[in-house]
């Protein structure tokens, strides 16, 4: 299950810095990329 938080969480990255650097599409960007860090983060807590 870690391992998929994981994907996630570099899927969403990725697919908020190809928003970034396209176009301005408002917050659902910056909210991909709050929620991969919490993903990130999630996972460093738990040391997996």
């Amino acid at each position: 299950m870690s391992n998929l938080l994981y994907i996630i969480a570099v899927i969403l990255i990725i697919f908020w810095a190809i928003g970034f650097f396209a176009y301005s599409a408002g917050s659902i960007i910056h909210l991909l990329l709050v929620i991969a860090i919490i993903a990130i983060i999630l996972r460093l807590i738990r040391g997996r």
